[in-house]
């Protein structure tokens, strides 16, 4: 019954990040604009996800358990480049990028670096949520910020909380 319920938890947030941030990248492109999306906010959940997914790679974790990151910095680098987009410089996110890509390989340089990343993890998934409520507070538009995204988001996390409480 366990495994199945796991199973089932994986599968069901493997589909929802498949998902996620379809409403938010829909939502920029019909606004055709990047109002109210922090880059700040972005970038650090970028670098949140390349961390988890590394620390999975690195440690030989099956693929199940981390398959939705890949995902998720897709749809992240292509929320990147519309907020590059509608800001009038797509060029300007190609040392953003590079960063990303480069961070990859250094991360694995020595252990206690990809331990100590993936430590911090939690404080740099909670800075990203804050940046991006503080740049929803000082533009005072949700105009291009999907609720549907944010919602899906807490799905994920909730699962993530119980599949830990399983395993």
């Amino acid at each position: 019954m366990e495994a199945a319920l796991l199973g089932l938890c994986n599968w069901s947030t493997l589909g929802v990040c498949a998902a996620l941030k379809l409403p938010q990248i829909s939502a920029v492109l019909a606004a055709r604009s990047a109002r109210g999306l922090s880059l700040p906010s972005l970038l650090l959940e970028l670098a949140g996800f390349l961390v988890f997914l590394r620390y999975q790679c690195y440690y030989g974790y099956p693929p199940l358990t981390y398959l939705e990151y890949p995902i998720l910095i897709t749809q992240d680098v292509i929320l990147l480049l519309c907020i590059f987009h509608f800001n009038g410089n797509v060029k300007q996110a190609t040392p953003y990028i590079a960063v990303l890509v480069s961070s990859w390989f250094v991360l694995t340089l020595q252990k206690w670096i990809i331990d100590l990343a993936m430590n911090l993890c939690t404080f740099i998934s909670a800075a990203s949520k804050f940046a991006q409520l503080q740049c929803l507070w000082k533009t005072r538009d949700s105009g291009t910020v999907s609720a549907l995204t944010w919602s899906l988001s807490s799905y994920t996390c909730g699962l993530a909380l119980s599949q830990a409480g399983v395993q």
